[in-house]
């Protein structure tokens, strides 16, 4: 046990000294400073923006921000749809795949433009080589860059006094591709190279096990690039089935390392950025403290509950509950990554979810439904943070008799509407699709277990859907018509409802004057706030979620015992 300790610190220490220069980096490319890599990538930055046809000093309104997001997003998944579905006839096919059905492509496609990266496919059987390239590879840049995009929108909104505008999509979308998620991924994917992760283009090998004579087919792949860039921009999903459990994803501890510090390394140092940005880097240290410490509060419930929780059998001795786990990982290092992973809106596993005791399950599943806020998506999970920020403001404003204030910004009416579209959506969206699934006639035959387990396996999908996380409990069959169609809705639904609204409250926030900061301010930057953000947090997901999980994760642990 003090190994995991000493691991899960080492962790944590490591992840806070690499976030803080990153995040300095970050804030400077995202506002055009001078960073290290500008005399390489800025011929490049001014060819694309020539290429498309925009300037680099171009600004949007918040109407016309949005409309450039939806359409851009769009524009993929329809891509992305037709390339699965006729990848039979295309390039790059070496075992000659065929092409995947309407409501899978459509599931896929949803998935991957919303940054959940949800696979209802084992990719080694499904995808060719190109698909996972031209299509998989490439959302899982674009879809990133997107959420670091409207964070900066957001952000300007704070900064920016009585103006219209909020910046360029386009060109906080090349910015964030150019010279945050392409260098980084490209480092990565070489250390994971180094490891042993395949990266080749190669048909899949034939070998003979030498103490059966069975062939084996081992499936192979341009794998080692989409890994780096499906943790680095918390997309999660796996170029093989079995993800990072399979030893070509993630064959090494050091590799294990790698991947699961990208994973939230960029979320981490967003909070940085954001200190930076707004010219006052006690906020951005508020929204990181809060994080840190639910992540922290889970990552001990997860490892303790897999480390002590599990029943005991006769005559059976174990480190824990090794049920699901690969052995060179351990109880640990797979209890760290399931809370990285969930804390995060990234999904890649290194173990199986479903074989967790049920508290352990039920940490990882209650991440995903405080709506991807505890470091989260790329992006994302900051401004969902911050929205829950704004949201604690005005509450403790109301409590004082104050106009609520932050970073010298009004609170108003307008703004609520839009933190409560931006909190609100992804629980009710959970919610609405569990109890649509739990009706359906043949839901029994889709599960792998019955009873509050079994209920357990839908409520982890959809919460996993609906908060774009992309992690399964691997218990529940997805690839059907109603899952895939449902689910490909409410993964759109949860991306870009939150998006907009935090696009038009950037744009409402922009258009106020600064307010001065007067003795009667409520400080957001002190411990007494940070508590209070965290109190927030968990009576919105407690009141939005104990009645499902009650019926869960709760009732398996009563009756598995």
């Amino acid at each position: 046990m003090s190994y995991i300790i000493l691991q899960d610190i080492f962790y944590i220490v490591l992840l806070i000294v690499l976030s803080i220069p990153l995040g300095i980096y970050i804030y400077k490319a995202m506002t055009g400073q001078k960073v290290f890599l500008t005399r390489v990538l800025a011929p490049v930055e001014k060819g694309i923006y020539k290429l498309i046809g925009v300037q680099n000093d171009e600004e949007m309104g918040a109407r016309e921000y949005a409309l450039s997001v939806l359409l851009f997003s769009a524009i993929g998944f329809v891509f992305l749809c037709i390339l699965q579905m006729l990848q039979g006839f295309l390039p790059f096919n070496p075992e000659g795949m065929k092409g995947t059905s309407w409501h899978l492509a459509f599931n896929t496609a949803a998935s991957f433009v919303s940054n959940t990266n949800w696979q209802a496919y084992s990719g080694e059987s499904t995808l060719s080589y190109l698909t996972q390239l031209l299509g998989l590879t490439v959302q899982n840049f674009v879809s990133a860059a997107t959420g670091i995009a409207v964070l900066f929108a957001l952000t300007k909104g704070f900064v920016l006094k009585q103006k219209k505008t909020i910046g360029s999509f386009w060109v906080d979308l090349t910015k964030a591709t150019l010279y945050i998620l392409l260098p980084i991924s490209f480092v990565v994917a070489l250390l994971l190279v180094s490891q042993g992760v395949v990266q080749t283009i190669s048909p899949y090998k034939d070998i003979t096990m030498l103490e059966s004579g069975v062939v084996q087919t081992l499936p192979l792949g341009p794998a080692a690039s989409q890994i780096a860039i499906k943790q680095i921009g918390t997309n999660g999903g796996g170029f093989f089935g079995a993800n990072s459990a399979f030893p070509f994803e993630n064959p090494t501890p050091f590799s294990n390392l790698i991947e699961v510090l990208s994973i939230l390394l960029i979320p981490a140092a967003l909070c940085v950025s954001f200190g930076k940005a707004v010219k006052d880097s006690r906020q951005g240290r508020a929204v990181y403290t809060a994080m840190i410490m639910l992540f922290i509060v889970a990552l001990i419930a997860t490892t303790t509950s897999e480390q002590f929780a599990a029943p005991n059998f006769n005559g059976v001795v174990a480190s824990g509950n090794m049920e699901g786990k690969e052995v060179i990982h351990g109880v640990g290092t797979s209890s760290l990554w399931a809370t990285v992973t969930t804390a995060a809106s990234n999904g890649a596993v290194n173990s199986m979810h479903d074989s967790f005791t049920p508290l352990g399950g039920m940490v990882a599943m209650f991440l995903m439904q405080l709506s991807e806020i505890v470091f989260g998506g790329v992006g994302s999970g900051l401004y969902g943070m911050l929205a829950f920020v704004l949201l604690t403001v005005f509450i403790a404003g109301l409590m004082v008799g104050r106009t609520p204030e932050y970073i010298e910004k009004k609170v108003e009416s307008y703004d609520m509407k839009m933190v409560c579209l931006i909190i609100l959506t992804p629980p009710l969206l959970t919610l609405v699709g569990t109890a649509i699934a739990v009706v359906m006639p043949n839901i029994e035959s889709w599960l792998t277990n019955s009873g509050a387990h079994g209920f357990s396996e839908i409520l982890y999908a959809f919460s996993s859907m609906a908060n774009n996380n992309g992690s399964a409990f691997a218990g529940f069959n997805a690839n059907t018509v109603f899952t895939n169609v449902i689910g490909g809705l409410i993964m759109l639904l949860a991306r870009f409802i939150p998006m907009v609204a935090t696009i038009f409250l950037a744009g409402n926030m922009a258009k106020k004057k600064m307010v001065a900061v007067s003795e009667g301010t409520l400080s957001t930057s002190n411990t007494m706030f940070v508590g209070l953000l965290i109190g927030v947090i968990f009576i919105i997901g407690a009141l939005s979620f104990l009645p499902a999980v009650a019926l869960g994760p709760i009732a398996d642990y009563f009756t598995m015992r």
